[in-house]
């Protein structure tokens, strides 16, 4: 496990420090599993732009190659 330290705006620690009274939860765990989900998010993200870089980079072959098709069924 790694120690850090962290700065917050006073506004998220004292809605942290609401939440975590509430649901009884300590804060340094409560805080672990926003950074948990805060980095499936953002993964997904990355992900997603990755997936859409290569869709249109793949585009134009696939239009040729639909293209090749059409011409051969016409051709029948």
């Amino acid at each position: 496990m790694k120690v850090l330290s962290l700065k917050l705006d006073d506004e998220i620690y004292d809605e942290a420090e609401k939440i975590t009274s509430k649901l009884k939860l300590a804060r340094n765990r409560y805080i672990n599993e926003a950074v948990n989900i805060y980095n499936l998010f953002n993964k997904r993200r990355l992900l997603k732009k990755q997936l859409e870089k290569e869709s249109k980079l793949t585009r134009k072959v696939s239009m040729d190659v639909l293209h090749e098709f059409e011409k051969l069924i016409d051709e029948d």
